[in-house]
């Protein structure tokens, strides 16, 4: 029954998505700013997140949001499932995305995208990318905007992890706008590549900002990721959180 809840539930993500890219386009030709129209892709994370909740049974938590700064930041997010790309539009302010160029590509929903002013990088162009994130992301925080960050690259299997990629944490040096770290256990309940989604809680824990003052970007990223790791071990031991199931 899970993975008939589960093909259903991807298909309405589908064609919800394409909805949206719709509404999108269309409000780009109206006389508003990109804030104005980020209303968009937050009711759009917030019906997909419900939808999760109502027909696969993964439920959320979000804590810590007293931490967000009340100033432009540099969000560094655990990357493990496609369910922190919907969340991301609500746990957070309005804030610049940063991505691989190839999903501007992709019709309506790529075309859509663009029109929020992402950072889309070539991830094969190595320094050039970092220095093209710290040029445009210090113009999207001047701008008053966020950037997200997923600093691992790309989406990684639950309990695995790697070298943060500099981009963030240099960005975020640069420009003196502070860190804030991101954790969950997404990928636990919707694993990557998998149509079956698991029932239970994602919990999504905001961490403390991180002050960049005084710090390089490899001591940032140290910090922000063993405070990641660290919490997402903690958060599968919590009902609901996988592995054991203890919902």
């Amino acid at each position: 029954m899970q993975w008939v809840r589960s093909l259903v539930f991807t298909t309405l993500l589908f064609l919800t998505t394409l909805f949206f890219g719709g509404v999108v386009l269309v409000s780009a030709l109206l006389p508003l700013s990109i804030e104005q129209r980020y209303v968009i892709p937050r009711y759009w994370g917030l019906l997909l997140t419900w939808l999760a909740k109502a027909i696969c049974g993964i439920d959320y938590v979000v804590e810590g949001r007293e931490n967000l700064p009340d100033v432009p930041f540099v969000s560094l997010w655990k990357h493990s499932s496609s369910w922190e790309t919907m969340a991301q539009m609500f746990v957070v302010p309005p804030a610049a995305w940063s991505l691989k160029r190839e999903v501007l590509w992709i019709p309506v929903v790529g075309w859509a995208v663009k029109t929020y002013k992402p950072i889309a990088i070539n991830r094969g162009a190595g320094h050039s990318a970092v220095n093209q994130v710290v040029r445009q992301g210090r113009e999207r925080l001047a701008a008053g905007m966020g950037v997200i960050v997923y600093p691992e690259g790309t989406r990684m299997a639950p309990g695995q992890t790697r070298k943060y990629g500099v981009s963030g944490a240099l960005l975020a040096v640069e420009s003196g706008a502070p860190i804030v770290p991101i954790a969950h256990n997404s990928g636990y309940l919707w694993k990557r590549r998998s149509l079956l989604k698991h029932p239970g809680t994602i919990y999504v824990v905001i961490g403390k900002a991180i002050d960049t003052r005084g710090l390089d970007a490899r001591q940032v990223n140290e910090q922000a990721q063993r405070w990641i790791e660290t919490t997402i071990a903690e958060i599968i031991q919590r009902p609901g959180g996988r592995p054991g199931s203890q919902a």
